[in-house]
């Protein structure tokens, strides 16, 4: 522990000193990062074992060294998939929180009893997962890809804020690459400073070990580290910046690669005038395709062993696939990304860069978690289609390695057929339909969720009460049943509150006459789905107000009691298709409890990990750690990180008694007004 310390208080004190150069490649025995003393030694890392494929079969570019042996300025990469990059270490890094579940991949054993040795595996994972030291045979270097944001092509983008370390090659056969994001300034940072703040380091951390428990495909984060370090940040950009502590996120995956990474040999866009920074460099588009495919579908290589273009068929209706099942998962844990760009697209179908996201509260399907996305293209019901428009571009980005029409055939057959097959039987299993497929088990599905929206019912939580919907015809305890849902709908104060207008009266009058004066400036200042948006604000908010709470409450009985009609008649339909009534229900229950989540990560509830954490109390952030590891409920692990219910006026106040409200409770009236850009 004390060599540990000695260590980590060197490391802090070379920080200070000169770089050095960076054109010079580090000794294989010892990638060192630091001037002037030689890298600490790992313990509890010291098995991992490097093995470092991307950058032997892809090319690197080896930057000159900046000013005086500092690191040289952001710029075009031409000609190349990675720059060799160096981490900047942090004043006094601390550990936030560590996954078991995430760093086990790796072959590191489950944390010791004795409180000093956990210390000093914390001192060891604060050392070497904030880059203030490399494990041997590491090879820090920042990936080149391209990206359509928001719909337009934005040229060069690249890890600005990550890095990769390597890939490490566990006992069990598997290679994961390790990423540290935030770790400092590379060559695609642009005017930015390579870092990322708790807040967001926090929410990255926790979503991707959410999303994995929940069983949807994502990539993995192994450790959450904290400093001293600061940096300036608007986080609303209101005009109102103040400094936050620096954090590094030690993130895991196959790979990073995503329909980004193709888009760097795009030609001049026609409406952006940007280009990819290695136009015409199609020998680099095939090898970058051929590490791919041997790398990460290998069934694909082996089929197509001759054959380049049906080998790139093969690998584009994949990962079409993959895709499409991907956001049917989304679909059906009420996930929404927020920054569905072509650089925020895994190649291998993972969830990838957890940035402004969320998860449904009250059931919308047009709810945008990007406050940035004022447009709402990235809202939750767009998210498929916004996929799709995503493939096309990959489509684009692999011609003429894949003629373009031959790829374009395969997304118009695979795509939807696949989303729609996938999102149906997943959808099924959350209802508990196991015995038969009934065709109009998508109207039943269509029928929820406008009742649902209709009801402003919360998402996570109506799913899970269907888990104990009683199916018994004529039960006493459907009034019971139907009290608990309709608890979970939107109360007047709820609506009135997200039905808010959002624009002054004056600038709604001026838009509306433009909308019929002059269509072509109204395009310049907003947008006609802005517009609708607003005018239903201003009549849903019209009709609240002539509704009292007791006649909300009527109406959303009833519509509950129609749908819930429908719905017991089709589990009645599949109890019959089995020989066992038991059995069945037993089935029934077991597969709906596996597939409704009882805990998701809200927006409230990682606020308040962040804000504990700010704070210097990690204890919130561990402990809703744990509760996600178990989210479909019942373990008593996830009970015992359960907070104790605060009274119903504290929960609504936002205070700190509030805020310890149970995690599966639907979220307090404070938690409309959070805002994640």
């Amino acid at each position: 522990m004390a060599a540990l310390r000695a260590a980590l208080a060197a490391s802090l004190t070379v920080a200070r000193a000169r770089p050095p150069p960076l054109g010079r490649r580090p000794p294989s025995a010892c990638c060192s990062a630091l001037a002037g003393a030689m890298e600490p030694a790992p313990r509890w890392l010291a098995g991992l074992r490097f093995d470092n494929r991307a950058l032997r079969a892809l090319p690197v570019e080896t930057p000159p060294p900046g000013p005086e042996g500092a690191p040289s300025a952001p710029r075009p990469v031409p000609g190349a998939c990675f720059s060799r990059a160096r981490p900047e270490p942090l004043r006094r890094p601390r550990v936030v929180a560590l996954s078991e579940p995430a760093l086990a991949l790796l072959g590191l054993g489950a944390p010791p009893a004795a409180a000093a040795a956990r210390e000093a595996r914390e001192a060891e994972a604060a050392l070497f997962f904030s880059g203030n030291a490399l494990l041997p045979g590491a090879e820090p270097a920042a990936h080149c890809y391209c990206g359509h944001q928001f719909g337009q092509f934005a040229g060069q983008l690249g890890d600005g804020a990550a890095m990769y370390l390597g890939e490490v090659c566990t006992e069990a056969g598997e290679r994961w690459e390790l990423q540290l994001k935030g770790a400092g300034p590379t060559a695609f940072s642009r005017q930015a400073d390579g870092r990322k703040v708790l807040r967001s380091s926090i929410r990255e951390f926790l979503c991707s070990e959410a999303m994995f428990h929940l069983g949807v495909p994502t990539t993995r984060a192994g450790s959450c580290v904290s400093s001293q370090s600061t940096v300036v940040r608007d986080a609303f950009y209101d005009g109102n910046p103040r400094p936050e502590p620096c954090a590094v996120v030690l993130r895991l995956a196959p790979t990073f690669l995503r329909f980004g990474s193709f888009e760097i040999f795009k030609p001049r866009d026609e409406h952006t005038g940007r280009a990819g920074p290695s136009v015409g460099r199609d020998d680099i588009r095939l090898q970058m395709l051929d590490y791919v495919i041997s790398t990460f579908y290998p069934e694909i290589q082996a089929c197509h062993p001759g054959d380049h273009v049906q080998r790139h068929a093969a690998f584009f209706r994949e990962v079409t696939r993959r895709t499409a099942r991907l956001v049917a998962e989304w679909q059906c844990v009420g996930f929404c990304h927020g920054v569905l760009n072509t650089d925020n697209m895994s190649i291998v179908g993972l969830t990838i860069d957890y940035g402004p996201f969320g998860f449904l509260d009250r059931y919308d399907p047009d709810h945008v978690c990007n406050a940035s996305d004022t447009a709402g293209r990235y809202s939750y019901s767009k998210q498929p289609e916004v996929c799709k428009w995503n493939l096309q571009k990959l489509a684009e980005a692999l011609d003429p390695a894949l003629p373009l029409e031959l790829a374009e055939a395969i997304l118009a057959e695979e795509f939807d057929a696949e989303f729609g097959r996938h999102y149906l039987q997943k959808m099924r299993r959350k209802l508990g339909l196991v015995q038969t497929e009934q065709e109009g088990d998508g109207a039943l599905v269509a029928q929820l969720l406008e009742t649902m929206h209709l009801t402003g019912a919360d998402f996570t939580n109506s799913f899970y009460l269907l888990n104990s919907f009683p199916t018994a015809p004529e039960s006493p305890d459907l009034d019971g049943f139907l009290a608990a849902l309709t608890a979970q709908c939107a109360s007047l104060e709820e609506l009135r509150l997200a039905f808010r207008p959002q624009m002054d009266p004056r600038q709604l009058s001026m838009m509306l006459m433009l909308a019929q004066s002059n269509p072509q400036l109204l395009a310049l200042i907003g947008t006609r789905a802005s517009l609708a948006r607003e005018l239903e604000r201003v009549e849903q908010q019209s009709r609240l107000e002539q509704l009292s709470e007791a006649e909300l409450h009527g109406k959303n009985r009833s519509r509950w009691a129609a749908w819930l009609h429908n719905y017991r008649a089709r589990l009645e339909k599949d109890r019959e298709a089995s020989s066992d009534a038991v059995t069945w229900q037993a089935e029934r229950t077991r597969v709906m409890r596996a597939n409704n989540p009882k805990y998701v990560l809200r927006n409230y509830i990682a606020q308040g990990a962040i804000e504990a954490a700010e704070s210097g109390d990690f204890s919130e952030v561990r402990r809703v750690l744990k509760l996600l590891e178990t989210p479909y409920g019942g373990e008593a692990e996830a009970e015992a990180a359960e907070p104790a219910e605060a009274s119903e006026a504290a929960e609504e106040t936002g205070g700190a008694a509030g805020r310890r409200r149970s995690y599966s409770s639907k979220p307090p009236l404070w938690a409309a007004e959070l805002c994640v850009t």
